[in-house]
């Protein structure tokens, strides 16, 4: 893993065995409220607020992604690595951030542990502001 840079704040969410994989934990931090989430081992964290209304994106439902191979037959897949936003339903892909409703327009971006990106978020391209996360020493840690 590559290290922080001189700018970052280094941030512990919680001992890894608080966050197994299929989890969330939704943290303050001066002002911010952050969403970090577990999928089957990896870890993402991006802030918590929806690009169309500011809703609390990561505090929506996690569900997966719908797919059929013609109508009336659909199936579910990815169970679990997409959050919907609890106001109005837009989805979101927790592991690429690509919107599921318009993936060429609005995106929140989501990164593996062990990258170390940060994007300012928010406005009509409806980026989201994320967060480099970490296990450290058995503990979960992003970086602000």
């Amino acid at each position: 893993m590559a290290a922080a840079t001189n700018t970052q704040m280094r941030l512990v969410v919680c001992p890894a065995a608080e966050l197994p994989p299929g989890s969330r934990r939704i943290i303050e931090h001066e002002g911010r409220s952050i969403g970090v989430f577990n999928l089957g081992g990896q870890l993402f964290a991006l802030k918590n607020v929806c690009p169309h209304k500011y809703a609390p994106l990561c505090e929506g439902p996690l569900t997966g992604l719908a797919t059929g191979d013609r109508p009336g037959t659909p199936a579910l897949e990815r169970v679990g690595e997409i959050v919907r936003c609890p106001w109005h339903g837009w989805e979101f892909d927790i592991r690429t951030g690509r919107s599921v409703f318009n993936p060429h327009r609005v995106r929140t971006k989501s990164y593996p542990a062990g990258f170390e990106c940060i994007e300012p978020g928010g406005g009509a391209a409806g980026s989201v502001e994320t967060f480099a996360v970490a296990l450290e020493d058995r503990h979960v840690v992003i970086y602000i």
